[in-house]
């Protein structure tokens, strides 16, 4: 299964927009606190429309509580990571996979990714630009490993009625 571990997100559209890719992806999203939001703000509501009740998710009191009740293999996005994210395996569907992203202004505290250095990786970009977005970041990891897995249990055609619209 796909994790998505936001560490104290702070802002609700970001985190609005990554519920929506959640739910669409069928990840649990784990939320470390503290929130830059409530969760139940209108800003929230609007980035993650109307899937937010299909949404799995948890939140924690601090990041010993998650390491606490979550095992599997952990995942750290730093801009100080020094390999690709394409460079790890995840290709086995039945292994717990976490994504551990940061807060928008300071991400991951160092300390916690001093323990982890093997598996700390950034999202390669030119040298002008010092991260992505969060939402985008998480879309375009989630999707790697996503497309090691082959999509697994997500529709590669339109479900609805219209499924031959563009051979009309």
């Amino acid at each position: 299964m796909i994790n998505i571990v936001l560490y104290e997100p702070e802002i609700p559209q970001n985190t609005g927009n990554i519920m929506r890719t959640c739910v669409a992806i069928g990840a649990k999203l784990h939320l470390i606190e503290p929130l830059g939001f409530l969760l139940n703000s209108a800003t929230l509501k609007r980035s993650g429309v109307n899937y937010l009740d299909k949404l799995n998710y948890e939140t924690y009191s601090n990041y010993q509580e998650f390491l606490d009740k979550n095992k599997g293999k952990y995942y750290y996005f730093t801009r100080y990571g020094k390999k690709p994210h394409t460079s790890f395996d995840y290709s086995n569907p039945k292994e717990n996979i976490y994504l551990i992203f940061g807060k928008e202004s300071t991400g991951i505290p160092k300390n916690i990714l001093k323990d982890n250095l093997d598996h700390c990786m950034r999202i390669p970009m030119k040298s002008d630009v010092r991260a992505l977005n969060l939402s985008n970041c998480v879309a375009i990891v989630a999707y790697e490993v996503l497309r090691q897995q082959n999509y697994e249990g997500l529709l590669l055609t339109e479900p609805h009625k219209q499924e031959n619209y563009l051979e009309e």
